[in-house]
């Protein structure tokens, strides 16, 4: 299901068609949680995937994706407004129609990892885990450096 919002003149969208992957990548590549990522994972990334492009116009602006079932359990990622948009809501915007998006209603639970954007979660309901020790992972930081085996 492709869905738009309007907002001024920005517009998020579902409609992967519209997705600017230079711009995606070139962000993503950057980052402190995937620097190096190759496009190819960014493309599968994506393509499993419910995914929000926020655009100025006719241009990306912004990215975002959930890694979800649809049913249980919701991973917000990759979540980015470029430098030169922010300050004016668009990542509040984005988060507000995410969380409202008709197939991701009635989950039991949302993760997500930030280094530094708890404010901006935290105001859409998000909290820092109170059970850590429930939780587990398997992380490889290396993985992009070394490329896949």
């Amino acid at each position: 299901m492709q869905i738009e919002w309007q907002r001024s003149d920005f517009t998020l969208s579902t409609d992967r068609a519209r997705l600017d992957l230079d711009v995606i990548h070139g962000f993503l590549s950057e980052t402190y949680w995937s620097p190096g990522v190759p496009r190819d994972v960014v493309v599968r990334a994506i393509e499993g995937s419910l995914a929000f492009g926020l655009f100025h116009r006719e241009a990306q602006v912004g990215f975002a994706r959930v890694v979800t079932d649809r049913a249980t359990f919701a991973y917000l990622a990759d979540v980015f407004v470029l430098e030169s948009y922010r300050g004016q809501g668009l990542a509040r915007w984005m988060m507000d129609v995410i969380l409202a998006h008709p197939e991701l209603q009635g989950l039991r639970r949302w993760m997500l990892a930030t280094r530094d954007a708890h404010g901006l979660y935290e105001q859409v309901g998000f909290t820092r885990v109170t059970d850590p020790q429930r939780f587990m992972q398997r992380w490889d930081p290396e993985v992009y450096r070394r490329g896949r085996t």
